[in-house]
This record gives C-alpha cells, sequence and structure tokens, in this order.
C-alpha cells in the first residue's frame, strides 16, 4: 500500500516537473518571437541539462530539486532588467 502512494506521489511531482519544463520552453520561445531579451543562456540551458540529466542533488524519483530548478530558470527568464524596460519605458511628463 505505501508503495503505492508513493508511486502516485512520486507520478504527480515528476508531473509538475514536465509541466514546468514545457513552461520553460514556451515561455523562451515567446519572449524570442516578440523580440525581447530571454536572460542568459545558461540559465534556460542550464535548467534543461539539471532536468535531463540522471545526476541530481536529490536522487530522480524525488523531482524536488528538478522544481526548484526549473522554477528558478523562469522566473529569471521572466524578470530580466532589459525586458522590464521594454514592457513598461519611462514616461516622459514634459512633453
Amino acid at each position: 500500500m505505501a508503495a503505492v502512494v508513493a508511486g502516485v506521489l512520486a507520478a504527480l511531482v515528476l508531473a509538475v516537473a514536465v509541466v514546468l519544463m514545457v513552461r520553460l520552453v514556451r515561455t523562451r520561445k515567446e519572449l524570442r518571437r516578440a523580440g525581447l531579451p530571454t536572460g542568459p543562456r545558461w540559465v534556460f540551458w542550464g535548467a534543461v541539462l539539471y532536468f535531463v540529466l540522471p545526476t541530481d542533488l536529490v536522487p530522480d524519483p524525488v523531482y524536488l530539486d528538478d522544481i526548484g530548478v526549473l522554477l528558478l530558470a523562469l522566473r529569471t527568464l521572466r524578470s530580466t532588467p532589459d525586458r522590464r524596460m521594454v514592457m513598461n519605458p519611462p514616461r516622459d511628463y514634459g512633453e
């Protein structure tokens, strides 16, 4: 019984990690398509490699470390300083 619960939990955590990976890739594509900066490339590719490679800080049945790395990469892509300037350019109130 405990093995079944552990297996279901591991499958759910893996599904969350896969969804985050898809969101990361889509966000990067949308930013590039819009002509906006996507942040450092190493953040994106580092997160992808960490998710795909079998060596992790925590063994792979527990994908919590992968989820953390993907969330940090997604946050970095979405909060690049250049993107904020493009989305909300400074206003000139002297006009």
